[in-house]
């Protein structure tokens, strides 16, 4: 039986290579985390690869969001306009963004956290994993890619950078979303106006409900790209220095130490 089908040999695995992209375990940083759910509810499950849940709380941010006219008020208060901020609040909405959204930080701290743990026992058990899939629709494979061109792609449009290191969940949720949100916006509206120097029109036809959306977006494809890019490559050197470990240090040449 193929070791990585049915019931595991071994307790935990760094890594699963599958045809929808490479998901695995490695050190990170709980506050940078927690930080990604402050900003956006959803973001910081989404690096730690908790698709489903990062998900539920995205929408559930975008939804409550403008039921509530958060955006509308950040903006009025951003411009020291504290009186509009107040009334264009909607309460009813607004309270109940509250309790999800502090759960959205402290899950995604605490996940993170326990995944740490998981990475650490993981690292030391080092049991093997599959560096390849092919299926009918898509082709995976571990390799090396730079994460200067995935840095590039996510600031062109967001989601092309996942889909160069072959994250197709993670690409396809940034490059969907992006799309409604600079739609909603008028942001690209905004900017053809702009050109033809008609500044206060560019300014009136934007939409700050969507609008403060955009800036979230580019950064976490932008971040996430870059991350996964420096991990993927780790996993893949790692997983070359574990094969020539194994195949070829008992009798030609010693291998050093992972760093």
């Amino acid at each position: 039986m193929d070791n990585f089908s049915g019931a595991n040999q071994y307790r935990r695995y760094k890594a699963h290579l599958s045809m929808f992209g490479t998901t695995q375990f490695h050190l990170r940083n709980p506050y940078i985390i927690a930080w990604w759910s402050a900003a956006f509810p959803g973001f910081g499950h989404l690096l730690l690869a908790k698709y489903l849940r990062g998900l539920i709380l995205f929408v559930w941010e975008v939804f409550i969001n403008m039921q509530s006219h958060l955006n509308i008020a950040m903006v009025y208060s951003f411009c020291g306009e504290i009186d509009k901020a107040r009334d264009a609040l909607d309460y009813r909405w607004t309270l109940l963004y509250i309790p999800v959204y502090i759960f959205a930080i402290w899950d995604s701290y605490r996940t993170t956290i326990d995944s740490n743990r998981v990475f650490l026992l993981a690292e030391r058990e080092n049991a093997p994993f599959n560096t390849f899939s092919i299926g009918a629709v898509e082709i995976n494979y571990l390799d090396k890619k730079n994460p200067r061109m995935a840095v590039i792609w996510s600031f062109l449009l967001p989601g092309t950078g996942q889909l160069y290191i072959n994250r197709l969940i993670t690409g396809f949720f940034a490059l969907v979303w992006t799309v409604v949100f600079v739609y909603y916006s008028k942001c690209l509206l905004a900017v053809h106006f702009l050109f033809l120097g008609q500044v206060q029109h560019a300014t009136d036809i934007l939409n700050p409900s969507w609008l403060m959306f955009v800036p979230s977006v580019y950064g976490f494809a932008v971040y996430d790209a870059y991350i996964n890019t420096v991990e993927n490559n780790k996993l893949f050197i790692d997983e070359q220095r574990n094969f020539l470990v194994k195949n070829y240090q008992h009798y030609r040449v010693k291998f050093p130490d992972k760093v």
